[in-house]
């Protein structure tokens, strides 16, 4: 059992505190995002799923912008571009396959 709780948060860029959990093929990323932080615009071999908790999140994945509240799951391709911007605070679950093994820096 893990107790979300007791993960140190980590800054990992201005805005984005996360808590991470790894397992064998994936891992799990809580986030913290402040109100305008922006996430570049990048890519990485991880099939990812993003789902807000709270807030509202505008992501931008390849050339389709929308904006994420409660409730609502992006789905990010292996490779494909994408960024975003916090328009409130948020928190916000990531899922990524493979293990993100540079995440493993911030346990």
């Amino acid at each position: 059992m893990i107790d979300i709780s007791k993960i140190e948060g980590k800054k990992i860029m201005e805005g984005f505190k996360g808590k991470f959990i790894h397992t064998e093929h994936t891992t799990l990323a809580f986030w913290e995002i402040k109100k305008g932080a922006v996430l570049p615009l990048h890519s990485h071999i991880h099939e990812q799923t993003t789902q807000v908790l709270e807030g509202k999140l505008e992501l931008t994945i390849g050339e389709e912008t929308n904006i994420y509240e409660n409730g609502f799951v992006a789905v990010i391709p292996p490779n494909v571009v994408h960024s975003g911007i916090a328009l409130t605070d948020c928190r916000v679950l990531d899922t990524f396959s493979p293990v993100r093994e540079d995440y493993k820096n911030f346990v």
